[in-house]
């Protein structure tokens, strides 16, 4: 079951408790579901009766005692937990990560996409200046992606250099006439200096990455290829992930979305004290020593879950007009990628095995996700790095 299928299928459970007579609220039209917050429990998690509490003149917690027998024995549904004041985590049955590996693969660079803004039009205008105008850039496509009709405006028309360079695009420019002029509303902290000698891709990760209130630095930090250059660790997540498909492709198997876990796996290896914990440098480990490890599940997870938050954080980017969200959790799902991509081929003289299939499948599927964030924020997603 993926997000989506249980964000619907929580919806028809409110939908019969207010038939039912148990609720007394307006259903909802969609339903936010995401991986659980401090001191939830299962895979995923809904909000939805402390949504519903005051409508229904009812505590959350009371909300959600009534939706829960509602849920248990759904399809996909193995336990329901209500904790806190009244979130509902859920446990879903084996093909949960299969469902969503599938689903991403099925949909790539789309994936997350939404039409919770069809029918909506947006007017974007912002000054003339560099980050206004790239943030802006970025603001659209993330207002398209969730199916709104936006139209973009400057004050004045664009430099050459930021649609050469930077690849921003503005609908009009110039101060509208009549009947008034447009209220300038994307105005992020002025870049401090040119960002155009970065080129196109550093110098939108710069101006991006931070939130619109904090100051951007520009500078050549962005362009050096190590660990604590954010931008190099996500093009690089993307980057070892479509290796991992060559690599793959040469042993003779492919991808194929199912349990990423099995007793019959060797473990991923682990880092050498004071090597990178990107996995640049690595232990070779037992290969007869049987998996998979705590670790090696964990890593799993959370890179699942990173891929499962994916719609929700294009959602909020949009809604909140901050790409920053965006940026930041391609930096969440790059290095989650990163810590589990060394587990991915099989070492030494192992047969691939079903795991092996499903581990490339979730890689391949962190790539597709790198791969579109990355187009949205304008950047670009290298095949080699």
């Amino acid at each position: 079951m993926t997000p989506v299928e249980l964000s619907r299928t929580v919806l028809r459970a409110v939908r019969r408790a207010v038939d039912q007579g148990e609720l007394r609220v307006a259903v909802p039209e969609r339903v936010l579901v995401t991986v659980p917050g401090p001191g939830g429990c299962g895979d995923y998690a809904t909000n939805v009766a402390l949504q519903l509490a005051r409508p229904a003149g009812q505590t959350p917690l009371r909300v959600a005692e009534i939706l829960r027998p509602h849920l248990v024995g759904e399809d996909g549904v193995a336990d329901v937990v209500v904790t806190g004041p009244g979130f509902i985590n859920f446990s879903l049955r084996g093909a949960g990560t299969a469902a969503l590996v599938e689903e991403i693969l099925r949909l790539g660079a789309r994936y997350g996409f939404s039409d919770r803004l069809s029918g909506q039009v947006v007017q974007l205008h912002c000054p003339h200046e560099v980050r206004a105008v790239v943030v802006m850039d970025v603001v659209a496509r993330l207002l398209r992606s969730q199916a709104a009709r936006v139209r973009t405006s400057c004050v004045a028309s664009p430099e050459e250099g930021w649609v050469g360079v930077l690849g921003v695009r503005v609908d009009a420019s110039g101060r509208p006439g009549a009947p008034a002029p447009l209220d300038v509303n994307v105005r992020p902290v002025p870049a401090p200096s040119d960002p155009l000698p970065l080129g196109r891709d550093a110098a939108r990760w710069a101006l991006l990455h931070p939130a619109a209130h904090d100051r951007p630095r520009i500078d050549g930090e962005h362009l050096v290829q190590r660990e604590a250059n954010p931008l190099f660790r996500v093009r690089y997540a993307h980057a070892r992930t479509r290796a991992l498909t060559r690599n793959a492709t040469a042993l003779g198997f492919t991808s194929e979305p199912g349990d990423p876990g099995s007793t019959r796996d060797a473990r991923p290896p682990a880092a050498q004290p004071g090597t990178s914990a990107l996995g640049f440098t690595s232990d070779p480990g037992d290969p007869g020593d049987p998996g998979p490890t705590p670790e090696a599940q964990a890593q799993a997870q959370a890179l699942t879950s990173a891929l499962a938050d994916h719609p929700r954080i294009l959602a909020a980017s949009a809604e909140h007009r901050a790409p920053d969200r965006l940026a930041r959790h391609l930096v969440t799902v790059a290095d989650a990628a990163l810590a589990f991509l060394p587990a991915v081929l099989p070492r030494g003289a192992e047969k691939p095995l079903a795991a092996h299939r499903a581990r490339l499948a979730l890689a391949e599927a962190a790539g597709a996700v790198l791969a579109g964030g990355l187009s949205l924020l304008g950047i670009d997603a290298p095949e080699h790095l």
